[in-house]
């Protein structure tokens, strides 16, 4: 699905040309990540489910959003987040929030009834942005142990 609006462009990314532009962007969030080894999680991440969604503005990529389409027995349908960035120098111009209210058409269109998505500890800034600006609630913990 793409979406225009004005210099807004939405659109899935599907090729390695698109992955790798896509990769700076990423970077910063998944900032232990190398660039080949992001180019080589997207193929089995890609067959699970996984989209990459990227928003631009006059022709310039400045956020991300990795998605899937899940069902599970606590959220029944739904569309999980993996990743959300904006590029560092554009912040605040809300393309975080476009990005979001596109995925929430997309999870509309698909039957969802939610979407999901966890945010580190740390990262205050995010959890105000979800809560209050994009009426996300705050639900659980996640808990991980690495093997």
């Amino acid at each position: 699905m793409r979406l225009e609006r004005g210099s807004l462009i939405i659109r899935e990314l599907k090729t390695n040309a698109e992955f790798k532009e896509a990769y700076p962007v990423m970077s910063q969030l998944r900032v232990n990540l190398s660039e080949e080894d992001y180019l080589g999680l997207l193929e089995p991440m890609q067959k699970q489910g996984y989209r990459l969604l990227a928003l631009y503005d006059e022709n310039k990529m400045k956020a991300l959003a990795g998605i899937i389409e899940l069902t599970n027995f606590y959220n029944e349908k739904h569309i999980y987040v993996y990743d959300l960035v904006t590029d560092g120098a554009s912040r605040s111009k809300g393309y975080g929030e476009k990005l979001l209210h596109h995925i929430e058409e997309l999870a509309k269109e698909s039957g969802c009834g939610m979407i999901s998505l966890s945010s580190g500890n740390q990262r205050k800034d995010a959890h105000r942005f979800y809560e209050e600006k994009m009426g996300f609630d705050r639900v659980s913990h996640v808990f991980n142990k690495k093997l």
